[in-house]
């Protein structure tokens, strides 16, 4: 339960309020209950029984929910009258005018028989993460449960008051799952002037890019994640974090924002135009970290002013953009002990570098502390690491096994003589090059060979892909311990994602690591054994995307999208052009599914401006990507005839599956044409759905039968339409194809819904948007709600279908979804049942509209459907 309360203090006539919803006959012992646990506590009871009546029923429980801190719901066999003119009883109506924020507690007594619309309800808040429900048999149990889950609610709320900004969860900043805010597993010290002078900035809202500015290891990045988890308030529509540590092409700079606000490169649309749709009206925040490796993309930045105009941009970089609307703020580093100071634990502790390595050294050996013995070390220290964030906590580390006065006097052998090594650098550059070239200098032979090795990995990469490197390698037979050690050390970073253990490097880490590696000549060799275990996990994985493994493997490759687009990457750089040509070309659903097409075709592009020997196999996988976007968005006979000499590559290098999936991409990029001949690209595509089914591609056939269905439907055969849809799902179906099932199914269900067939549209309905859940595809999701709006209208069901219309309406705007207008026909039956009940549906959309994309779910699943879809409603 997830509710708030903010902390107030309040006099004994200013009692917390615990409103009581039920139904008042059935349940009037149990209401008797409840109210003698709540008055036991010397909490005000807010019932309907205890009140004047001079107003109409509903205003009088809304003037109640608003004045109330806590709802109580209790639930027998009865959903309640509905009044007239009215669409719910006031049972659920109560519920739905509760607050979100406000804590509910739902009890629901045991019974042989319950109204069906009551099981619904239930159902629904079920899904309601601010709701905890409990069953119960009699009134004195009820009794007890009520009053005992009041008090652990208050304990925890009193708890919560005393809780600093920090134990917010992070994990609810960012709007998309691929901009979640990184978890701070420490705490941040020393940083306070530095929050709120950025803060301010960020609140005045002069300036479209604030620039964090400061060399590696000064704390951009952490100072970064503070700013975004605090700046919620300020940004009311998202806070987004888009890392670009490992995004080296200035091309990619617009795809990766977009993948971070969760848009979708299917090619279809502009990512440009799907990036102002999504940003339209919305006041948000979007972090890119680490700009410095990409900054000729900074004069991109400029053109999203216009795109997204109360969007603002915080930036980290190590240089400065020097673009119009920047404001810069120089990080400095953390202050330290004056030379000469007295060497005190008092005077230490004036110092926030001192601070920062007392409580990293805290953490390194429980029962650390700053001594007046160990603070003259810990200053020198701090001075000779010249306040730097990482160069400290990397020290402290080392407490492990070295006393602060023996860390204190390596560090002043090792210092200078590093430091003069790396003259070039600017001086506080040196200083954290030299911390690291001391720390690994700790380590053995071996764990420092494995350092080096890890390097090429990119973001975050699996013990599995450690192991599969390391083939030969010094370190192969000490790569548990190794990667314990370098743990240890604060040099590799360990989490867990979904159950997985996962292993990361700092940006900064990494760059030292790949550094050393080009320096001792292996780096393209650990490049390509990066390269050929990640080729290997793909020709194992890809197969399973057309089929029933299709939710496993997107997860998998989900987890190493990182480092797959590192290995197409290596695999250019290495020239190993024909390698990069089969791993992009295996990932074809993949890129498809999860809408990545823009950052495969930067590759491609550059793969074949090589000056290279490739085979016609790999020309044509290129070509193919490259025309891709073109095909929908810039649709002309160049693109036509391109994608015929793609099917004709394909098919003198002896691969007839990828001929015949050219051969589809032609004939939709014929019905593309601003005049097009519709009757040969109907041909075209009937003849590539015959080639696709010949060679086995059950996967390309049911695509492309939704292509001919789009067709047959855009020239009004709605029979033939529905036929093409259906034999797609069916195909589909068979194969265990979620996404191609979720696609066709959205489709037939519209033209069911066309053709009057309500029920049996929304069994489609219901399943595709299950598909979707299960994919995580938050545009078959928004399709989904839609149907089920046609639906809800199509029965009368007003408010509903203004719910759910709005709910789709919202991840549409967010992720910037485009549509034919012909294909939305939702909106036909959402206009027709405004047309009969317009404050209904107006209710519904002002509703809808605040629903999270979990809440909207919850409410268009029917009951059994929902108990089904609680797994993958809890990973949203």
């Amino acid at each position: 339960m997830t509710g708030v309360i903010r902390p107030v203090i309040r006099t004994p006539d200013q009692r917390i309020r615990v409103f009581v919803s039920s139904t008042l006959r059935e349940l009037v012992d149990e209401r008797r209950a409840a109210r003698s646990a709540i008055e036991r506590l010397h909490l005000a009871p807010v019932m309907f029984e205890l009140g004047a009546r001079p107003h109409p029923p509903r205003e009088l429980y809304r003037s109640y929910l608003e004045q109330s801190d806590v709802f109580v719901g209790i639930y027998g066999a009865s959903y309640g009258w509905v009044a007239p003119d009215e669409e719910v009883s006031g049972l659920e109506d109560e519920y739905n005018l509760a607050p979100r924020d406000m804590p509910k507690l739902i009890y629901i007594k045991a019974t042989d028989h319950r109204d069906e619309r009551l099981t619904e309800l239930i159902a629904r808040i079920q899904a309601d993460d601010t709701a905890a429900y409990l069953p119960f048999t009699a009134a004195d149990e009820l009794e007890s449960r009520v009053a005992a889950d009041l008090a652990t609610l208050l304990a925890e709320r009193f708890d919560e008051s005393r809780r600093t900004p920090e134990g917010d969860d992070p994990a609810a900043a960012g709007a998309s799952p691929a901009a979640r805010i990184p978890v701070p597993y420490t705490t941040t010290i020393g940083r306070e002037d530095d929050l709120a002078a950025v803060r301010e900035m960020l609140a005045r809202g002069h300036d479209r890019v604030v620039s964090l500015i400061g060399p590696g290891g000064i704390g951009k990045s952490r100072l970064a994640i503070e700013l975004a988890l605090g700046a919620r308030d300020l940004f009311p529509d998202g806070v987004y974090f888009v890392a670009l540590e490992n995004v080296l092409e200035p091309a990619l700079l617009i795809p990766t924002i977009a993948y971070g606000l969760g848009i979708r490169d299917n090619g279809e649309a502009a990512l440009e135009g799907r990036i102002a749709r999504a940003l339209e009206d919305r006041r948000v925040l979007i972090v890119l970290d680490n700009f410095e490796q990409i900054v000729d993309a900074a004069p991109l930045l400029v053109r999203l002013y216009d795109l997204a105009p109360q969007a603002t941009f915080l930036v980290t970089s190590r240089i400065v953009l020097r673009i119009r609307g920047e404001r810069v703020y120089d990080l400095r580093a953390l202050t330290t002990p004056a030379d000469g100071a007295p060497a005190t634990r008092e005077r230490a502790g004036m110092s926030t570098a001192c601070a920062l390595f007392a409580d990293r050294a805290l953490a390194a050996k429980p029962g650390f502390a700053l001594t007046e013995d160990n603070a003259g070390a810990v200053m020198d220290i701090c001075r000779r690491l010249e306040g730097l964030p990482l160069a400290i906590e990397l020290a402290a580390a080392k407490v492990r096994m070295l006393s602060p006065q023996a860390i204190a006097e390596r560090l002043s052998r090792a210092l200078p003589l590093l430091t003069a090594a790396v003259r070039d650098m600017p001086e506080r550059h040196r200083t954290m090059r030299a911390t690291l070239e001391w720390s690994v200098s700790l380590l053995t032979p071996a764990h420092r060979a494995l350092l080096e090795d890890l390097g090429v990995f990119a973001e975050r990469f699996t013990f599995e892909a450690v192991e599969a490197i390391g083939a030969g390698r010094d370190w192969e037979a000490e790569v548990i311990d190794g990667l314990a050690a370098l743990v240890d050390s604060s040099l590799v970073t360990q989490t867990d994602i979904d159950g997985r253990s996962v292993l990361s490097l700092l940006a900064i880490v990494r760059e030292y690591a790949i550094d050393r590696l080009k320096e001792r000549g292996e780096a393209d060799l650990m490049r390509a054994a990066h390269a050929d275990y990640h080729l290997a996990l793909v020709r194992r994985i890809a197969p399973e995307l057309r089929g029933p493994g299709q939710e496993a493997a997107l997860a998998e490759l989900g987890l190493q999208l990182a480092n797959l687009r590192a290995a197409v990457r290596h695999l250019v750089y290495i020239d190993r052009l024909d390698d990069a040509g089969d791993l992009a070309w295996a990932l074809l659903i993949y890129w498809w599914i999860m809408g990545l097409f823009a950052g495969v075709r930067v590759w491609m592009l550059e793969l074949l401006g090589k000056d290279k020997p490739m085979t016609q196999h790999t020309r044509a996988v290129a070509w193919f990507y490259a025309l891709w976007g073109e095909l929908w968005q810039r649709p002309a006979q160049e693109v036509v005839a391109g994608l015929g000499e793609v099917a004709r590559l394909f098919g003198e290098a002896g691969d007839e599956d990828a001929a015949a999936m050219a051969f589809a991409a032609r004939a939709t990029a014929r019905v593309q044409l601003p005049d097009p001949d519709i009757d040969l690209a109907e041909r075209e595509l009937n003849e590539a759905v015959e080639r696709l089914h010949a060679v086995g591609n059950a996967w390309g056939e049911a695509i492309t039968r939704v292509s001919l269905g789009r067709v047959a439907w855009l020239r009004g055969s709605r029979e033939d339409a529905l036929a093409h849809f259906e034999r797609a799902s069916a195909i589909a179906d068979a194969g265990g194809d979620l996404f191609t099932r979720s696609i066709a199914g959205n489709q037939k269900g519209r033209l069911l819904m066309v053709g009057g067939a309500v029920d049996e549209a929304e069994a489609v309905f219901v399943r595709t948007l299950l598909d979707s859940l299960r994919l995580h595809h938050e545009e078959g999701v928004a399709y989904g709600l839609e149907g089920l709006c046609a639906v809800a209208a199509a029965r009368g069901d007003a408010r509903r279908a203004g719910e759910l219309s709005a709910a789709a309406t919202t991840i549409r705007h967010r992720v910037g979804v485009f549509d034919v207008e012909a294909f939305t026909v939702h909106a036909l039956s959402l206009d027709a049942a405004r047309a009969k009940a317009p404050a209904l549906v107006a209710e519904g959309e002002a509703s809808g509209a605040e629903l999270t994309l979990t809440e909207a779910v919850a409410r268009a699943l029917p009951p059994r459907e929902l108990a089904t879809a609680q797994e993958q409603l809890a990973r949203w």
